[in-house]
């Protein structure tokens, strides 16, 4: 006898199909939710470090600017002390010419002049006194230019003094240079030379190291060698 399935097997195909279904479709979910998770806690991971690269970027940033901060106030304290040094340094140089320059302030006033202030900015040197003449001015003037130590006399003023005394008749002003005596006669000779058409030579640039000419003495300019000529008949 052929065997006959009474039984709705088609149900519970179908039944079977849906819980299948089901199934699959809470693991498809399952999967997704604890992808989703991991992906969120993989970006937190990403986000914490981003932000301890942040806060380590921050404090290194810091870090510089104090240390910026520092140099700056090194490169002042430098300056300052750069700037004291040269202080030092050009007092030390011009310390024994001050000696000379009062000492040169004696010699040169002539009589019939005196000095009632001084006052110096830099090399220059301004001069205000009393004279009892304008011969005496001119001769003070003649006598600071001799000066080894002094040079470029300039008169600013020169008028009537409103005095009682008779050697204070004239009320003056003068400029002058502070120079030194080698610089001076160098300037001299390069005037003179300049006068008499004589090139002079330049100095230590034909020498030669360990030759002979280093230690020669430079020549002397032609007006100083043709002075004995003058009395030649």
């Amino acid at each position: 006898m052929a065997k006959i399935n009474l039984l709705p097997w088609r149900a519970q195909v179908r039944k079977q199909r849906e819980r299948e279904f089901y199934i699959m479709l809470g693991g498809a979910f399952v999967a997704a939710a604890l992808a989703v998770l991991l992906w969120v806690f993989w970006m937190n991971m990403r986000l914490d470090d981003q932000d301890a690269r942040n806060n380590y970027l921050t404090q290194q940033s810091k870090e510089l600017d104090s240390k910026l901060d520092e140099i700056k106030r090194l490169e002042q304290t430098k300056a300052a002390l750069t700037m004291r040094k040269q202080i030092i340094e050009q007092l030390q140089a011009n310390r024994s010419q001050m000696v000379h320059l009062f000492d040169e302030m004696v010699k040169t006033i002539p009589e019939g002049a005196r000095l009632n202030a001084l006052k110096q900015n830099g090399d220059t040197l301004t001069l205000e006194g009393f004279a009892q003449s304008n011969a005496s001015v001119a001769s003070y003037m003649r006598n600071l230019d001799g000066s080894p130590w002094l040079m470029h006399s300039d008169l600013q003023k020169t008028e009537a003094a409103k005095a009682s005394e008779k050697r204070d008749r004239f009320s003056f002003g003068l400029t002058v240079k502070l120079t030194d005596p080698d610089a001076k006669a160098k300037a001299k000779a390069e005037a003179e030379a300049k006068a008499s058409g004589t090139v002079l030579p330049p100095p230590d640039k034909t020498s030669k190291p360990g030759g002979g000419a280093a230690g020669a003495a430079p020549k002397p300019p032609a007006p100083a060698a043709a002075a004995p000529a003058e009395g030649k008949p």
